[in-house]
């Protein structure tokens, strides 16, 4: 009868497909027990492929001489599965892309003496640590769960590993992948944050295909992106809800576990080589958690991905799943190794897992001090509050077996010498740009809040302005009449532009996202963002300025109304532009709309119209405030429009019989600068607001400079 296999229950099923494990030399003697079967022991010359699903088997050969990486178990380990160097159990480094075809190498991560700490909240308060001394390491074919209670800096240590630490948090230890400090090429490293970042008009299918369309290469056929699309889509579960639309704050769609999946889909397009998890069980029921994590760990071994997930509270069956465990408490590592290594640590200081319970939850009900009036119990004969469990685990792990483990394996993982990570090809910048346009157009046509209740909003203000200023005629008082309804226009149609800037907040969420996880470029979110907002803003300035141009009597002529209606729209585009820049610096939208609102009303003190340009303060208000404004060209666009060719009768109780032509208004009575024409005020309105597009550009990419040194040296990033 076969002896009963060694392993612990998590190890990985064997597989010749992708050497990573290797078992060395060997005898001949060895080698013939191994070609007998596996019963009695390992068999020797195997290979063993954990990053490809590949398992440990058994087998007693001498020792070879060949050169090794290093050994993952420490002398001392004790068992059959000792791997002493020298014996011919190494760990061989990732092959490098010349030696294995395209494929990339796979990730070994480490991290040692890891600490994060945050400035104080009071002024000169001393910064709060948030991790410390933190180590462990993550390999192929592995899923690392890391768990504690809530506040104990799992998510902390994630975005450490990542490289996604924000402002003001300092980070100090060694992450290493492959033994080397590198950044990772795009394509072999996502993040599923815990946030569900994504656009809430776009069914599941288009979201996910958007995606693909952005991240996969123009050298995959779009039939096979779709395929691809689809086929992920219905490995999370999600066949059924494919065609439902994601939901957001105006529209119901679909459930926040279901979110959660939608975001998991998007970052295993790439099969990355690096998967960082935050939450992914988060607002799952049971069955649905096993299903989603049993797929990442049959991926994660199959085709060699290393996967780091911060779990909060597993189910015993995804409990199962993990092949190793570090657990946080207070910042502190409680315990770092394999599950069934966990489970006899506690039972070994002092707080065995009891029968019938989940040991994930006998963890972490241990170690929740959240609670201390509940008194953990104990299998001694006093019972300690979660405070002193923690202190009693956090001490007893530095001096133990599986501390001295886990710091052999970082050593042996620091002396790899792993090849290099290739960049992975992706789309296109033309094909970037079109699909954003696409998706942009689409989401901008179902969100009824960015265009379509302004563009009911401005019909309205239409119909009112016309009706109230309704042929103003050519007699003295229409000047003051026309001046009345251009201003008017101009500032309100113009400050109610920042009405979308909910929906745009939004958009940028979704694009700081994609952006850190590097499906594309600030230029193609621009340069997309303007080309399908256009033909929306167009409407809007053609059909309520159609109504009030008309219904009040302004200049007739075709070439008069494009210019006001070209003017108009500019002046949209200007402040969506000024609103990016906003919402690059103040992200929250109650907080934009007022900061806005408020820059948008001193451009219009300073616009010429309530107070003439001579009769502004010249310090401040009229250099540089006044040449800053963009009110000053477009009103001054549309009284050149308007006026020049006009004629009006004089005031009769200053001078009778007498008629006053539109230039002696324009330079008399509003001061007008008529040193240029008309066109070119629309030229320094459209250059105003390319200007600010390239400062929301500059905004970012100096954000994306400076947010490293802000929040510490960077982990492993793309």
């Amino acid at each position: 009868m076969a002896a009963t296999s060694p392993l612990p229950r998590w190890a990985p099923t064997p597989s010749p497909s992708r050497p990573l494990w290797r078992w060395g030399g060997g005898t001949p003697d060895a080698s013939g027990r191994a070609a007998a079967g596996r019963g009695g022991g390992w068999s020797l010359g195997s290979v063993f492929a954990w990053a490809t699903g590949g398992g440990l088997h058994r087998g007693g050969g001498t020792a070879s001489n060949g050169s090794a990486a290093g050994a993952l178990a420490p002398p001392g380990d004790g068992g059959g599965g000792v791997c002493v160097p020298g014996s011919g159990c190494e760990l061989m480094p990732p092959a490098s892309p010349s030696a294995a075809g395209d494929a990339d190498p796979t990730v070994f991560l480490t991290w040692e003496d890891v600490r994060v700490t945050v400035a104080g909240g009071a002024h000169g308060a001393p910064p709060v640590e948030i991790l410390d001394g933190v180590s462990g390491h993550a390999r192929p074919g592995e899923v690392l769960a890391i768990m504690g209670p809530s506040g104990c800096g799992k998510t902390t240590l994630l975005d450490t590993l990542a490289g996604r630490l924000g402002p003001g948090m300092n980070k100090t230890g060694l992450i290493l992948i492959n033994g080397r400090q590198k950044k990772l090429a795009y394509g072999t490293s996502a993040y599923v944050t815990q946030d569900n970042v994504l656009m809430s008009t776009l069914s599941v299918r288009e979201a996910v295909y958007y995606s693909a369309q952005l991240q996969l290469p123009d050298t995959m056929p779009p039939p096979e992106k779709r395929a691809h699309a689809d086929r992920v889509i219905r490995e999370m579960g999600l066949g059924d809800a494919m065609d439902t639309r994601i939901g957001g704050r105006i529209t119901k769609g679909i459930s926040g576990g279901q979110r959660k999946r939608v975001s998991i889909c998007i970052e295993m397009l790439t099969r990355p080589r690096l998967l960082f998890l935050d939450e992914p069980t988060s607002g799952l029921d049971s069955a649905a958690s096993y299903h989603v994590m049993s797929h990442i760990a049959r991926i994660a071994v199959r085709e060699g991905m290393t996967v780091v997930a911060a779990v909060h509270q597993p189910s015993g069956d995804v409990f199962e799943l993990f092949h190793g465990l570090c657990l946080l408490a207070a910042g502190k590592t409680v315990f770092f190794g394999t599950i069934s290594d966990a489970t006899e640590f506690f039972t070994l200081n002092g707080f065995p897992c009891p029968h019938l319970r989940s040991p994930s939850d006998h963890f972490l009900r241990t170690i929740n001090k959240d609670f201390d009036e509940e008194i953990v119990e104990s299998s001694k004969t006093n019972r300690k509050t979660a405070a002193e469990a923690i202190d009693i685990l956090t001490t007893a792990y530095k001096s133990s077996s599986y501390a001295e483990k886990t710091t052999y394996q970082i050593v042996e993982m620091k002396h790899m010498d792993g090849a290099s990570f290739r960049r992975r090809d992706q789309a296109s910048f033309s094909t970037k740009l079109l699909v954003l346009t696409r998706r942009s157009f689409l989401n901008m046509h179902r969100d009824i809040g960015y265009y379509w209740m302004r563009l009911a909003v401005y019909m309205g203000i239409g119909v009112c302005l016309g009706t109230i200023f309704y042929q103003v005629g050519n007699s003295y008082s229409s000047i003051q009449s026309r001046c009345e309804v251009i201003m008017y226009t101009t500032a309100l149609l113009t400050f109610m532009a920042i009405g979308g800037f909910p929906s745009f907040v939004e958009d940028v969420k979704v694009f700081r996202k994609e952006r850190l996880s590097g499906h594309y470029g600030v230029s193609e979110f621009v340069i997309s963002n303007t080309l399908s907002a256009t033909p929306y803003l167009s409407v809007i300035a053609v059909l309520p300025g159609a109504m009030l141009y008309y219904l009040t009597g302004l200049t007739k002529g075709v070439d008069h109304f494009t210019y006001f209606v070209i003017v108009l729209c500019i002046c949209c585009l200007l402040v969506e532009s000024m609103m990016m820049i906003i919402a690059a610096i103040v992200p929250d939208f109650l907080m934009g709309i007022i900061i806005g609102a408020g820059v948008q009303g001193v451009m219009m003190l300073n616009g010429g119209f309530f107070r003439l340009p001579s009769e502004l303060p010249k310090p401040i208000w009229k250099y540089p405030c006044y040449y800053m404004s963009f009110h000053k060209y477009a009103v001054q666009g549309f009284y050149k429009n308007e006026f020049m060719g006009l004629t009006f009768p004089s005031d009769q109780l200053v001078e009778s019989n007498a008629t006053i032509s539109g230039i002696q208004v324009l330079k008399s009575k509003l001061e007008v600068e008529m040193g240029y024409s008309k066109w070119v005020n629309l030229a320094i309105l459209c250059g105003m607001m390319v200007i600010y597009r390239i400062i929301f550009f500059a905004i970012v990419k100096i954000t994306e400079t400076i947010r490293p040194k802000l929040g510490g040296k960077r982990g492993c990033v793309r």
